[in-house]
């Protein structure tokens, strides 16, 4: 019994998942309010499956890249959650869970997976699995324009998804190699395969010094508030 948590873009997500297949889920796609609704959606799909928290095996947080403060709320709640009833934690890789998160889109021969994560601008995170949703290029951050991919659509055809990969769906409208899933967002639901599989490995993180995979650094913004510019 492992509860999934998802908060690496604006999509907040949990769910519960028994031996991979997912008994509850609750989630907002487009709140951006994970802090406000995390513990929420957690006491929800724990009243639905009829579950205690000490009836779990492990908890599983998505690892990014996202965002720096969706991440943190994240991580900070398994580590709780982990803390609290002694169970351990499970890393979980965001593009990875999103490549599984479209196998009935992508079961196509030779074609490839692009998950992408806006990360502002013209600029996305993204990996590169094949069918068997094996990676073959590691996560980067990366800027889009109508020669990204020229190489791989050779020989593949593409699949484009998430919050990245719609703001880069203009680019690709007449392209016949590239399809762009659209709307396609994060969701726990879609950890259950590698989550179990890193439970029956004993696959788990050092619930006090594990960080989550930010990929770039964080830059604070401006402040706005008057006497603190």
């Amino acid at each position: 019994m492992i509860l999934c948590l998802e908060t690496a873009t604006p999509s907040c997500s949990v769910a519960l998942v028994h031996n991979g297949e997912v008994l509850a889920c609750e989630e907002d796609p487009k709140g951006q309010n994970h802090s406000e609704k995390i513990t929420l959606f957690i006491d929800s799909v724990m009243k639905k499956a009829g579950i205690s928290y000490s009836q779990l095996d492990a908890v599983a947080v998505s690892m990014g890249p996202g965002s720096y403060t969706g991440l943190r709320i994240g991580v900070s709640t398994a580590k709780g959650i982990c803390y609290a009833v002694s169970k351990p934690l499970i890393a979980v890789e965001t593009l990875q869970a999103m490549a599984y998160g479209v196998t009935v889109e992508t079961r196509h021969g030779t074609s490839l997976r692009i998950p992408m994560i806006d990360a502002r601008r013209m600029e996305v995170y993204a990996a590169i699995f094949d069918e068997n949703v094996n990676k073959i290029k590691d996560t980067e951050a990366v800027i889009i324009d109508e020669n990204s991919f020229a190489d791989l659509k050779k020989d593949h055809h593409l699949y484009l998804f998430g919050d990245g990969a719609d703001k880069c769906a203009e680019l690709f409208k007449n392209d016949d190699k590239i399809t762009v899933v659209k709307d396609f967002y994060c969701s726990a639901k879609y950890m259950n395969v590698i989550a179990q599989r890193k439970l029956d490995n004993k696959d788990f993180v050092d619930v006090a010094y594990f960080e989550p995979f930010y990929l770039k650094d964080f830059v604070p913004g401006t402040p706005t508030v008057k006497g603190l510019r």
